[in-house]
């Protein structure tokens, strides 16, 4: 589901769309397998050496999704307090973006209690155009404090700081956020990513502050 990342470790070893229904019926026939799947993608994520980020039910953000797709790059994050495991995310009922996912997106949650990123870009097409941000690109830095992420995809040279792997979610406890009980995920004293980019589908933070902050459309995206 995601692109592949190079992950290291400082205190050793690192480690689709759901099918939809035509029917109510159909669609609660269908949970139980996509709850199995959010269960199984932080595992397998760590298995391939990944680093992916949000939620929805299990924790995730508390609205609608759109069901529009955004890509977020930055040259360098730094995380302190960082978590993650997966969930499932909903958009607003008959949402014309559902296509055919039953209106929900498997993701994975990332959840950091404080980040800095530099030379962040945000984008989103538009169809024709996209609608373009960046920010923090001169001396002072994007910060973040209780920031989630919302991906479906993830990639950029990783390394954590004292990082635990196979954690019950409901136990996390480096970033304040719990997930649900008896699904994977995993979390580490500090995260630091290099050459990031992501594709997410929301995004949360208590805090967000965008230095030099600039926003327009472009021709082309991050």
């Amino acid at each position: 589901m995601a692109s592949s990342s190079n992950l290291t470790s400082s205190s050793g070893e690192n480690s689709g769309h759901p099918e939809s229904g035509s029917t109510g019926v159909e669609r609660r026939g269908r949970v139980r397998p996509r709850r199995a799947a959010v269960m199984a993608v932080p595992a397998t994520l760590a298995a391939a050496g990944l680093a992916v980020l949000t939620a929805q039910g299990a924790l995730g953000v508390q609205f609608a999704i759109s069901g529009m797709p955004f890509t977020v790059t930055a040259t360098e994050l730094n995380g302190t307090g960082f978590e993650q495991f997966g969930a499932l995310d909903n958009m607003a009922e008959d949402s014309p973006n559902a296509g055919d996912t039953g209106g929900q997106v498997l993701v994975v949650t990332s959840a950091i209690k404080s980040a800095t990123l530099t030379k962040l870009c945000q984008s989103v097409d538009l169809g024709g155009t996209n609608l373009l941000i960046t920010a923090g690109s001169g001396a002072t830095k994007v910060t973040a404090t209780d920031l989630t992420t919302d991906s479906t995809e993830l990639s950029g040279d990783a390394a954590f700081r004292n990082i635990e792997i196979g954690n019950d979610a409901s136990t996390l406890t480096k970033a304040g956020v719990q997930g649900p009980k008896g699904v994977f995920s995993q979390q580490a004293d500090t995260v630091r990513i290099a050459n990031l980019r992501q594709t997410n589908y929301a995004t949360t933070a208590g805090v967000f502050k965008l230095p030099g902050l600039k926003l327009r459309f472009s021709e082309s995206g991050c």
